[in-house]
């Protein structure tokens, strides 16, 4: 017999890349791809960076439509009713200006009245001379023609509410303006619903001064009564002013809470984007040089 023989198995000879279509060459001086994704990621973190930077000085996380369109609609939405909700407190304010001025002037003429029928009672008195009641009426024309005078000038920003065909109030209400809040004017006047005294009242006898101090006892009982609504009116407007001033600062909390940007967060933020763009240009300078290695292959 023939002795066996072993067959040794060759090693093949190790595969040589190939360059080809889909196959990239790894050191090329034409591409360095390596520097086209460390560009592209440093772009990314400048952009990151800019509009931290942009948060920062302003002080809001959404300033315009493209940061995000549906919080920024609503959060103008929400500033307009804020800005109107101004107007409505400047009618509040000036409706209640105008008021003060007219229970300012009512309560002088309450005072007036008050005065005049203490001289129409002290005149009643069937034992005083003659000259004594003439200067008592004197005192009371004098107090008649004051009243004038007062409800005259009762008046703010041209808006009388106690003379005769005095103007009434309306308020603005809401920021929409559909809604109103009215005070009514009341009458001062000599000779009106309140004050039903005559412009030329006066007396000469005793019976005559007699018969004025009921009718200013009506009339100063009708003063206090359009005192006592005005004063009502004020105060609800009063009380309207603070519900419409914690509604507008409600609503400006609510748009802060929308648009503001938590500046200790941004500040973190700003610091790792600072730091990842100092590694982004190394890694683009590193990036770079591979051309310059491959220059030593040649030498």
């Amino acid at each position: 017999m023939e002795p066996s023989k072993t067959l040794l198995a060759v090693p093949k000879a190790a595969s040589t890349p190939k360059m080809g279509n889909g196959t990239m060459a790894l050191n090329s001086i034409n591409t360095n791809a390596s520097a086209l994704i460390a560009l592209q990621n440093l772009a990314g973190t400048q952009m990151d960076l800019q509009n931290t930077q942009n948060i920062i000085s302003t002080g809001k996380k959404i300033n315009s439509a493209k940061d995000n369109g549906a919080i920024w609609s609503i959060a103008n939405t929400m500033q307009g009713k804020v800005d109107s909700l101004d107007s409505v407190m400047d009618s509040l304010n000036r409706a209640q200006s105008t008021i003060d001025v007219a229970m300012s002037a009512g309560q002088q003429v309450a005072d007036l009245l008050t005065q005049m029928k203490a001289k129409a009672l002290a005149a009643s008195d069937t034992s005083l001379d003659t000259a004594s009641r003439s200067a008592l009426n004197a005192d009371f024309t004098s107090l008649r023609d004051q009243i004038t005078s007062v409800v005259t000038n009762a008046d703010f920003n041209g808006i009388n509410m106690v003379e005769s065909g005095g103007t009434t109030i309306y308020a603005l209400a809401n920021d929409s303006g559909s809604a109103r809040m009215t005070v009514q004017a009341e009458n001062l006047s000599l000779g009106g619903s309140n004050v039903t005294l005559s412009a030329t009242a006066s007396f000469s006898t005793a019976s005559g001064a007699s018969a004025y101090v009921a009718v200013l006892d009506t009339d100063i009982a009708n003063v206090n009564t359009a005192l006592t609504n005005l004063g009502t009116g004020s105060n609800a407007l009063g009380d309207h002013l603070k519900f419409v001033q914690n509604l507008q600062n409600s609503l400006t909390t609510g748009i802060s809470d929308l648009v503001d940007a938590d500046m200790a967060s941004e500040s973190a933020k700003l610091q790792a984007l600072q730091t990842k763009q100092q590694l982004g240009v190394q890694a683009l300078s590193i990036a770079n040089q591979s051309t310059s290695i491959m220059l030593s292959l040649f030498r």
